[in-house]
C-alpha cells in the first residue's frame, strides 16, 4: 500500500492543502498519523475521487 503526502493529495485532486486536511478531520478521507503529519492511502484517494464523480453527476 502507497501512502500519499497531504500536498501530494492535494496536487492529484486539484484542492488546497486545507481542503484535504478538512476531508482528513471530517472523516471523509481516511488517513494516518506519522509524526506530526498526515499520510493518506493512495487508494483512498481514487476511491474518494470516484465516490465525488458520482455524486457530481
Amino acid at each position: 500500500m502507497q501512502f500519499l503526502t497531504v500536498a501530494e493529495v492535494a496536487a492529484t485532486m486539484r484542492v488546497s492543502k486545507m481542503t484535504v486536511y478538512r476531508l482528513v478531520h471530517n472523516g471523509e478521507l481516511p488517513a494516518v498519523r506519522v509524526g506530526r503529519s498526515f499520510r493518506v492511502p493512495e487508494e483512498a484517494v481514487h476511491e474518494y475521487l470516484r465516490g465525488s464523480y458520482i455524486d457530481a453527476g
